[in-house]
């Protein structure tokens, strides 16, 4: 088991070196970019169209902030695993190029600017839930759940799915059913998608010390649980529809990708190490998933 605290990583030949990119590399962009997309379609279900440019800025970029400092906190408290993992060892920090203590003023830097546009420019409500967001990624995930239990992503899932909350409560001021249903989607997915990954990475986790579930309780065990969430993903996925905020098109896809997300969960109970290249698809295909759905909120909400 991995040093329940981060231990110092010492400087490489590339400390000091930080460039642009490094510093962009702190906020994992490409996560935040995921998150800032399924907060807009959020927003035009919301509405019932495009939300006002300006609201859509502010609440998108106070959002990015908020993400963004969480991740540069979490590799600065991973760094010491982080360093021992094929798919992390590259990042910034524990090659030495950004400071570990510069990663942690950045993250919270981040948070704090975060705050102060959505309290000057949107409303509180959507305020406190990029702060929520924020601390359950940094206190829930990384510094308790993450190196305590298997159950890691399964709980500390649902950092990721606070925005569609945020998106939502930035266009009504509230939190509403539809906007809990996405919610919902996102915790349901988190599992199977990220369990995809540790299937393929299990040498990585195990190295490091990570009580990740096909780790801890083997790829039985993991993939019969990754289907039974599948299963609740169709379902939650389908209940959008009866809010009445999306169409019947949303209705077809929903069904169509949840369907196929299922079937690829089962197909690949068929699969064993040291094979993964069902794993890989299937956590290629949780990607795609995602994207197409909430694209289809987008084309097909329901105008009143």
């Amino acid at each position: 088991m991995a040093n329940p605290l981060p231990i110092e990583v010492k400087a490489s030949p590339h400390a000091g070196a930080a460039s642009l990119g490094d510093y962009v590399q702190l906020t994992k962009p490409r996560i935040v970019l995921l998150l800032v997309i399924t907060a807009y379609c959020a927003m035009v279900v919301a509405a019932h169209g495009l939300p006002p440019f300006f609201l859509s800025l502010y609440t998108l970029v106070g959002l990015a902030l908020s993400a963004g400092g969480a991740h540069a906190v979490n590799m600065w408290y991973d760094r010491d695993i982080d360093v021992l993992m094929a798919r992390t060892n590259d990042r910034p920090v524990p090659q030495g190029k950004i400071p570990a203590a510069r990663s942690l003023a950045i993250g919270i830097g981040l948070m704090a600017a975060s705050l102060v546009l959505l309290l000057l420019t949107v409303n509180v409500l959507t305020a406190l839930l990029a702060l929520g967001g924020f601390l359950y990624y940094v206190l829930v995930y990384t510094m308790w759940l993450k190196r305590s239990t298997p159950q890691n992503i399964v709980i500390g899932g649902g950092a990721g799915a606070f925005p569609p909350l945020i998106g939502w409560a930035a266009v009504t001021g509230q939190v509403g059913l539809a906007a809990v249903l996405m919610f919902l989607i996102i915790f349901l997915w988190t599992p199977p998608h990220f369990w995809a990954l540790a299937l393929y990475r299990q040498d990585d986790y195990r190295r490091a010390g990570v009580p990740m579930m096909p780790v801890v309780r083997g790829e039985r065990s993991t993939k019969w649980q990754m289907l039974a969430y599948a299963s609740l993903l169709l379902l939650a996925s389908v209940a959008l529809y009866f809010t009445g905020t999306v169409g019947t098109v949303y209705l077809g896809v929903a069904l169509v990708l949840s369907l196929g997300f299922l079937a690829m969960t089962a197909v690949l109970l068929r699969e064993h190490a040291p094979e993964t290249k069902l794993a890989r698809r299937t956590f290629g295909y949780s990607l795609l998933y995602l994207t197409v759905l909430f694209a289809a909120m987008v084309l097909n909400v329901r105008a009143f």
